[in-house]
């Protein structure tokens, strides 16, 4: 179910604090966040973030197709290595 248009989209606080001193500093440094779930807004376009997945922080470029989607689609949490291959097929 989607969020409902009245509360608007979820950001963190200190994610907005960060953005802003970023912006002030003009210097083009990672960001470094753990918030996955919050949105992604206008405003944060042109900054790199580094999401946390879990074991590393992956940086995020920020794009203008980005906008409404969460930081965590951008960072993926599981490495997918392929199925085990069949031994009885192999040895034919």
């Amino acid at each position: 179910m989607a969020r409902s248009v009245w509360k608007g989209p979820f950001v963190d606080g200190y994610l907005l604090k960060k953005a802003d001193k970023s912006r002030a500093s003009g210097r083009n440094e990672i960001i470094k966040i753990w918030s996955r779930r919050s949105t992604i807004l206008p405003q944060f376009v042109g900054l790199t973030f580094g999401v946390y997945n879990g074991h590393k922080f992956l940086p995020v470029n920020v794009t203008e197709h980005m906008i409404g989607h969460k930081f965590g689609e951008f960072a993926p949490t599981r490495t997918f290595y392929g199925h085990a291959a069949d031994k009885k097929a192999k040895r034919k």
